[in-house]
């Protein structure tokens, strides 16, 4: 592909994306009726409306439409009983601090139950702060509130009937998206082969970027298997989400699984030139892929540009005159990694294939798969918020750093800001403070820059377009990329939003000048108020964190070993279990990865074992690794078994126990709860092969190797 056509697509590909149907969604749902209504005479009326709708927009998240649709009826009920409230104590400093402070606690406290939850609590927290600044007489209250109702249900249908009307399109981005990632970790896996390729630091980029990957699984996952009418439907287009969804999985399990030792590899093979040929054709598969992922994303069908037969016999021919030429070299790791290519390739076929024809092998491939297990299901009972009252809990500590925050905000608010619009102090807090150091540290820089970037641009473009009728065109450009660029990039999402929000007071009449400065001054002030609250107030360190989540990693991989070691033992791999251990191990390594990198960004004196930690999460990495490398060459059902190799596995699996006991009393306790796979009759790989002892028990050896390495290294870091 050419270095022109990739930023094309990209491009392309944006607007494609859920990231811009959410913006555009946003965007229409927020400006329509505040215009209707303008239209009218009635524009106090309109802004009502329009904070209803924004604030509902919050939680208007990727996932199942039953999700969506219980979260938005719930946040309509708080914003029009928290803008009640607020509107009542407004005319009362001292009830309206109270207010402040006790909301800032029991909202922030949604966040125990999880994310769309915990947006739920940001648009109350979102509507109080407006109400604040709006200081009704009482008797303006009611209307108001019933006007903010009015839109928060406005918004809500109007986001409902989107997904009503295109119900498949929100998967469809979704997986594109997930594919693209799957896409370049592959090209991170080509990298290895590459002579100029640093193996270290493509080792941070490979763990990183599958942090992205897991994240979007899990998106996936959600959108799939929580909607029944994809998972119970059997139309053309739910077959094909499913099947696509399956095979990319499984596409990422056989890419995961070719790890070898690269230094060797290349000092063995450096002469021959094969390793680049190698790399230069996964990095055109990897190409492919994403062509697959833009696809499935355009609703476009697949046509396949490259014919990778040719490729492949050539590969074989080189490796086979490898072997001929020097006979000292062992070519098995080479033809490993050219079966591994060619099942690469079989996959890409069959998902570009998925894209043209409706799937006929979709009951063979997907009847054994319970779905409802393969997505989490959050608990909502009340005792899960009366638990986490407590100073063991990071959420509980949390609300209360957001609830004094706040506090202090609003007394700066009242007493030295002197501006129209004191609120931005509190409303910069509210989405800057986050739970840990790094995220508030990220946020508290995107915030600062964006807001001096974009205040610039919105200086610019009031005093050199004073033209309303043009102004009112940008303001509809920025809110539109302002809204798309939310969830995908904070700090261009904040360019956007600044000289947006400086055309709207424009437009209503207050001085630019002015209010530039202000929103430069407000923002400041909350930033100083959020980052500085982080180190002082209940400070929540990453490296805290960290044993539970390597404790986590271990059991993770000591499960998907101990449904192997069964398999070795004679019984039946049940299809389901595998496939579940192998999430759970994907799943996990990303939180555990995602938590180091958010370590490293904490102050120096807070960064414990950076080293040591590193290296764990790629020695787990190569185990999980090699277990699925010996997953993908086991024998079928009818195979007999391999006891003799049953003792290095069960050493390795001993190892494992020891390193998560040895993490603390938080993690002991998992080391005896991984379940085992069951007996069932349910067939691994779908024709018979004969077993590679010799690859097996070279695996197995290394299985061990690595998992005393991983014991050492956990004395390391507890040392």
């Amino acid at each position: 592909m050419s270095e022109l056509q990739l930023p094309i697509r990209k491009i392309y590909g944006f607007f494609y994306s859920q990231y811009f149907s959410d913006g555009l969604r946003i965007t229409l749902g927020i400006l329509i009726p505040s215009l209707l209504l303008n239209h009218f005479d009635q524009l106090a009326a309109g802004i009502s409306v329009a904070l209803g709708a924004l604030c509902v927009s919050v939680v208007d998240l990727p996932g199942p439409i039953l999700h969506k649709r219980n979260s938005m009826i719930i946040c309509c009920l708080l914003i029009f009983l928290v803008s009640m409230v607020t509107g009542y104590v407004v005319q009362n400093t001292f009830l309206l601090g109270v207010e402040v402070i006790v909301f800032a606690f029991f909202f922030s406290m949604f966040a125990v139950y999880g994310t769309r939850a915990s947006a739920i609590g940001t648009c109350s927290l979102l509507i109080m702060i407006f109400m604040i600044e709006k200081r009704l007489e009482p008797s303006e209250v009611l209307p108001s509130g019933l006007l903010i109702l009015a839109g928060g249900v406005w918004y809500s249908l109007f986001s409902l009937l989107f997904f009503q009307i295109r119900p498949y399109r929100a998967a469809q981005q979704a997986l594109g998206e997930c594919i693209t990632e799957v896409a370049k970790y592959l090209r991170l896996k080509a990298d290895f082969y590459a002579e100029k390729t640093n193996i270290d630091e493509n080792y941070k980029s490979l763990i990183s970027q599958q942090i992205a990957v897991s994240q979007h699984q899990d998106a996936v996952r959600e959108l799939l298997f929580k909607t029944r009418s994809i998972v119970k439907e059997s139309t053309h287009t739910s077959r094909i989400l499913i099947l696509t969804f399956v095979d990319l999985v499984d596409l990422f399990d056989q890419i995961t699984y070719t790890h070898h030792d690269y230094a060797n590899l290349r000092e063995t093979y450096r002469q021959s030139g094969v390793l680049e040929e190698i790399s230069v054709l996964i990095h055109q598969m990897a190409d492919e892929l994403e062509q697959v992922g833009f696809d499935v994303q355009s609703q476009k069908k697949h046509f396949r540009k490259i014919n990778y037969l040719p490729e492949l016999e050539r590969l074989k021919t080189h490796i086979d005159q490898i072997s001929v030429a020097d006979q000292g070299k062992n070519s098995l790791f080479l033809k490993k990694i050219l079966v591994n290519i060619r099942n690469i390739s079989q996959r890409l076929v069959d998902m570009g294939s998925y894209t043209q024809n409706a799937p006929k092998t979709f009951a063979t491939k997907t009847s054994h798969l319970e779905f409802s297990r393969f997505v989490t299901h959050q608990d909502y009972a009340p005792r899960l918020f009366l638990e986490n009252l407590s100073f063991k809990s990071a959420s509980f500590k949390h609300a209360l750093r957001v609830a004094i925050v706040c506090g202090i905000g609003f007394i700066l608010a009242k007493t030295v800001a002197t501006g129209h619009h004191s609120y931005w102090i509190l409303l910069t807090i509210i989405v800057i403070l986050k739970p840990g150091f790094s995220l508030t540290k990220q946020r508290n820089s995107q915030r600062l820059t964006g807001t001096v970037i974009g205040g610039l641009i919105g200086f610019l473009i009031l005093f050199l377009i004073p033209d309303k009728t043009v102004q009112f065109f940008i303001m509809l450009l920025l809110m539109l990329f302002t809204y798309s660029f939310l969830r995908l990039n904070y700090v261009i999402s904040v360019i956007f939003m600044t000289p947006y929000v400086l055309i709207v007071f424009s437009f209503l009449g207050v001085d630019f000048v002015h209010t530039v400065e202000e929103r430069l001054l407000d923002t400041f002030i909350g930033s100083a108020l959020a980052f500085s609250s982080v180190f002082i107030i209940f400070p929540n360190w990453e490296s805290e964190q960290l044993n539970q989540s390597m404790g986590k990693v271990i059991a993770g991989n000591q499960n998907y070993l101990k449904i192997i070691v069964e398999r070795l033992e004679g019984k039946t791999m049940n299809m389901v279990e595998y496939k579940l251990a192998r999430k759970d191990v994907y799943v996990e390594s990303g939180n555990l990865s995602a938590s180091f990198e958010r370590m490293i960004s904490e102050p120096k004196s807070r960064q414990k074992h950076r080293q040591e930690i590193h290296r764990f999460i790629v020695l787990n990495h190569m185990l999980s690794s090699a277990i699925a490398a010996i997953a993908a060459n086991l024998p079928d059902k009818n195979s007999i078994s391999l006891l003799a190799q049953l003792k290095t596995a069960s050493h390795a699996q001993l190892v494992l126990k020891e390193s998560i006991k040895k993490l603390g009393p938080s993690t002991a306790a998992i080391a005896d709860k991984t379940p085992s796979a069951e007996t069932v009759a349910d067939q691994f790989m779908a024709d018979e092969k004969q077993v590679d002892v010799v690859f097996l028990e070279d695996q197995l050896r290394f299985i061990l190797k690595i998992s005393k390495d991983i014991a050492k290294t956990t004395d390391l870091i507890l040392s």
